[in-house]
């Protein structure tokens, strides 16, 4: 399920991350499911389990899991709307900025974030 890129430019804790909200968005992971033990998820990967570790840190404080001591991380979602409005906001907007100096324009951005979240909202209906 997860794919990590060891050549890329994107720190590894980083690209798990954003890997299991993918999962989480797909419905590939859902809410209640656990993960892998830090010591099994590294081992399967072939990383160091602090990286781990620190993607299941951000994951926790951006109310996507749980840590519980019998199961381990648990998908649990936490995140009030409001907060995930102004991170999205956030973000896109370091998006669209670079997008702007990229010569982007507006159409073509409306297009492609159509795209994704059709992707996505078609993913969780299945």
């Amino acid at each position: 399920m997860l794919k990590i890129d060891f050549e890329s430019e994107e720190a590894i804790y980083v690209q798990l991350r954003n890997q299991i909200i993918i999962g989480i968005a797909t419905e590939r992971i859902r809410e209640g499911d656990s993960l892998p033990s830090v010591r099994q998820l590294a081992d399967n990967i072939g990383i160091n389990m602090h990286t781990v570790n620190k993607a299941y840190s951000v994951l926790k404080q951006e109310g996507f899991l749980k840590l519980d001591r019998r199961r381990g991380a648990v998908i649990a979602l936490d995140i009030d709307q409001l907060q995930a409005i102004a991170k999205l906001r956030q973000e896109l907007s370091i998006a669209l900025a670079h997008s702007i100096c990229k010569g982007v324009g507006r159409s073509e951005v409306h297009d492609l974030v159509d795209e994704i979240y059709d992707y996505y909202a078609g993913k969780c209906e299945e």
